[in-house]
């Protein structure tokens, strides 16, 4: 380290305050990054790395990159999974006394990074923190880059899948964890498979109780949390109060914008697991993980960013509570039945800029001139959205007017600072409007007057020399000089003095020119700082009403939101579902939404259903692949589920029974980097099903089994439905290949058959994709695959294998069908012997050293809980 040059020995030491981030080192208009940095840099960038003489034997790897282009590089860099710490100096170069003071201004991760190329437009950037214990679990989530704040604590005691639910519906870019949560095998793996997000272990320090709430009680300006909903919530309090803290240590300024903490029940929302959301769809397809061809990318018809990004929230989060879902309903039905009211909200959206994100640029101080007119232009159309609003007469209408503030004050206050056509930066002047400030006008109009005097001068100086080409010319090595081309220097007057030497000119400069630059110069400056100095204090002055914008913002969103849901209901004639508390659903001809669009002159055929936890519960669906069967039960979940989100569906009449959540099993995958075949992951994502499915969920199964033998396959099929039917009680889907399964109609209660109705040709088979009552008898397998283009040799010696096999069957199949000829369970099955297991599993992993005295107590009361059930 004595070796070290004095730089280089500055550049070690501030590393050692972010060993796990690349350190941007600002030396001059660079970010320079050296040793290992340098050697990690050069290659994920695909810049060139250099050297520097560090004082060692050997130069130090170096490479860099211009601090104006940075971001676009930083970008990069997270995008692949690193850490950048910044480090700007601190000190004026000129005042310093040896190497100037450097040290990191701001740390930039994945979850908070606020602006730039890394964040998307139509999605929030979250940045998730995590506390929790054998027993619960606390929640807290951020967005840096509009301030919402979320939190919530929920118990995983029977059910960790509840947190895994969360983390999918969240989808955070970056995830804080307590090592409690980190040591849990059973999470990490989960993770590994459904999560893209960076991992920070943090020591416990960030999650004590009272730190959390200082810090909690400090950012929201309240005094107490209790005020807050977060009584008897610690482990919540503890995850918001670490997430705060790695903000503030990252971040080393105050979010003034992150002041509203909203604490949520997550029994307020449809649960849907990660594989649902996968294979329903919902945000991106399967394959290629698009917008485009998801549920989003169809109902997505908002026209401001912010409303964008409400719109994937409400489809993440559908809402169980009736009474909140026929609120947004009715807003919407208004809305939809007055297409001008539409057409003025469409034109109005469209005028309004992002203000959530505006609003954070703001806080942080990262916000230009430019963004305060988007702010102010977006302002001067709130009016007219407020007069559509006050036309619609439903309650939820009602209520956003109440809190709606049009913001006039802060909209006249810009129209009189802000000139029209100010630059990018906020340093270069030329940004407060003429009349706004005297003192500005003042020294505006010195430089004003100056340049025409360097006019006068210049066609002075002209006259004076009789050098036509003669000009006044200006730069910011060498200020103001009269510019002469070497073939007119003859004509150069004694008074010139010489400035600097050209190839083809020479600069010349007079005293009385030097005068001018001088008080040019001097007004120019002071007017720069002035005005840099007043855009501030506008900044401040507008973020008084920090709050009043944030409201509004949020306001605003939801309106485009339901302006969105009016207008593509209307397009596609959707209809309005009924929807209530009763277990019932009713879909009278139902579409499928994205496979809908994507089809020309109204070719899809529709398809009714009625389902309920009594007569009607398990419709196990048989036919063909291609026939629709897949398609068919994955519209029946769209539809409940846009129906929960407040949105018109596809049909031409619904009632929609409110499910506490969706569980879908569809498809076949694997996960071969964590050792998982295709059917592991099956029998993974039944598992699951079968351990969380309430009476009051809605479960989607699509050929559960095929992964294994048919024997062996069948066998858990049969299972999985008896379980479902006989101890859950739900409704359910269940297409299959297993002709045997429709057997089960006759003995047992709730079961119904039907089928994708086939027409047989002489050329082959036609799909009706009609799902009609009862049990398809083949599999048309064979015709299917002539129409995928098999070779005809290999489907001629498919049929004649067909008639042996079916022969060989038909002399081995006994009188009796399977459903009689299987033995009569005559007490109930208990599926969940595997507790037994999982009990040890947990008492091995529990960390004691971590858990306080009560936690433990706890534990053990719940665990003997546990042990009762399953011996009962």
């Amino acid at each position: 380290m004595e070796q070290l040059t004095p730089m280089m020995r500055q550049y070690l030491e501030v590393h050692e305050k972010v060993k796990d981030a690349i350190l941007f080192f600002r030396l001059g208009d660079f970010y320079e990054m050296f040793f290992d940095d340098a050697i990690t840099a050069s290659r994920e960038l695909d810049i060139t790395l250099t050297g520097r003489e560090c004082g060692l034997d050997e130069k130090a790897p170096m490479c860099g990159v211009p601090y104006h282009a940075a971001e676009s590089y930083i970008a990069k860099l997270i995008e692949k999974g690193y850490k950048v710490a910044i480090c700007e100096q601190v000190e004026d170069p000129k005042e310093a006394k040896g190497i100037v003071k450097r040290d990191i201004v701001r740390v930039l991760s994945p979850g908070t990074m606020t602006e730039g190329k890394y964040l998307k437009e139509h999605s929030n950037n979250y940045l998730m923190s995590i506390c929790g214990n054998v027993l619960e679990t606390g929640i807290a989530y951020v967005d840096l880059s509009t301030g919402e704040f979320y939190v919530t604590q929920f118990s995983i005691y029977e059910n960790k899948g509840l947190l895994l639910d969360e983390i999918a519906k969240i989808n955070p870019s970056e995830l804080l964890m307590n090592t409690v949560v980190y040591k849990d095998k059973g999470i990490n793996d989960a993770l590994s498979r459904t999560s893209n997000g960076y991992i920070n272990v943090l020591p416990n320090r960030y999650f004590e109780l009272e730190r959390s709430k200082n810090r909690i009680a400090q950012a929201m300006s309240v005094y107490s949390v209790h005020s807050l909903g977060l009584e008897n919530r610690e482990l919540a309090m503890k995850a918001a109060g670490a997430l705060l803290a790695y903000i503030e240590e990252t971040q080393m300024q105050v979010m003034q914008h992150v002041n509203a903490l909203h604490y949520y029940d997550v029994g307020q929302f449809m649960a849907l697991d990660h594989a649902t959301r996968s294979n329903l769809e919902l945000t991106k397809t399967i394959r290629g993980g698009e917008k485009k061809g998801s549920l989003l990318g169809l109902l997505d018809k908002t026209r401001t960013s912010m409303g964008s990004r409400k719109l994937k929230q409400w489809l993440d989060e559908p809402l169980t509570d009736a009474k909140k879902i026929n609120l947004r309903l009715e807003a919407v039905e208004i809305l939809f039945d007055q297409p001008m009211q539409r057409d003025t909200l469409k034109n109005r959206l469209e005028q309004i800029y992002d203000l959530k994100r505006l609003v954070g640029k703001m806080s942080m101080g990262t916000c230009n001139a430019k963004d305060l007119l988007a702010l102010k232009d977006s302002i001067y159309q709130i009016p007219p959205i407020k007069e559509v609003m006050l036309a619609l007469n439903a309650p939820l209408w009602e209520e956003m007017i109440r809190s709606l503030d049009d913001l006039g004050d802060i909209g006249e206050l810009l129209e009189r600072s802000i000139d029209p056509d100010p630059p990018l930066s906020v340093k270069e002047g030329n940004m407060i409007r003429d009349g706004y400030h005297e003192e500005v006008d003042h020294y505006r109009e010195i430089t004003t007057d100056s340049k025409n005097l360097l006019l006068k001068m210049e066609q002075r100086e002209r006259e004076k020399s009789g050098i036509r080409s003669l000009k006044i010319k200006y730069n910011k090595v060498f200020g103001y000089y009269i510019e002469v081309t070497n073939s007119n220097l003859s004509s150069v007057p004694p008074d010139y003095i010489r400035k600097q030497t050209l190839a083809n000119s020479e600069r010349y400069f007079t005293p009385e020119l030097k005068e001018l630059e001088n008080s040019i110069l001097e007004a120019d400056q002071k007017l720069e700082e002035l005005e840099y100095i007043l855009f501030q204090e506008i900044r401040s002055e507008i973020l008084k009403s920090l709050d009043r914008i944030k409201t509004t913002a949020e306001i605003i969103s939801q309106v485009d939101v339901l302006y969105a849901l009016a207008q593509v209901s209307f397009e596609n004639n959707y209809i309005r579902p009924k929807v209530d508390e009763s277990k019932e659903i009713l879909i009278v001809e139902g579409r499928h939404p994205v496979v809908e669009s994507m089809l020309e002159n109204n070719a899809f055929v529709p398809n009714s259903v009625e389902v309920d936890t009594k007569d009607n519960r398990m419709i196990i669906i048989t036919g063909p692949n291609m026939a629709g069967k897949s398609t068919y039960i994955r519209q029946i979940a769209l539809i409940v589920l846009m129906a929960q989100t407040g949105c018109f569906v596809p049909a031409a009449q619904a009632k929609i029974g409110v499910v506490d959540r969706i569980f879908t099993r569809v498809g076949a995958s694997d996960d071969l980097a964590s050792g998982h075949s295709t059917f592991m992951v099956e029998m993974s994502e039944v598992s699951n099903i079968l351990q969380n499915a309430t009476k009051d969920s809605l479960v989607i199964l699509d050929e559960v089994g095929r992964g294994t033998s048919t024997f062996d396959g069948l066998s858990i099929a049969w299972a999985v439905v008896e379980h479902l039917v006989d101890h859950v009680g739900c409704k359910t889907f269940f297409a299959t290949h297993y002709h045997e399964l429709t057997e089960m109609e006759e003995v047992k209660e709730g079961v119904r058959n039907y089928c994708i109705k086939v027409q047989e040709r002489e050329t082959g088979v036609l799909f009706l994709r009609k799902i009609v009552s009862g049990s398809a008898d083949k599999s048309y397998g064979i015709e299917v695959a002539k129409l995928a283009g098999l070779p005809e040799p290999v489907i001629r010696r498919a049929n004649e294998l067909l008639v042996v096999l079916e022969q060989k069957e038909d002399k081995v199949k006994k009188s009796k069908s399977l459903a009689q000829t299987l033995p009569i369970v005559e007490d109930r099955v208990n599926l969940f012997n595997y507790k037994d297991k999982q009990i040890i599993e947990e008492l091995d992993q529990l960390p004691l050293d971590e858990m306080t005295p009560m936690e433990s107590m706890n534990y053990l009361y719940a665990l003997k809980k546990r042990v009762t059930e399953v011996k009962e």
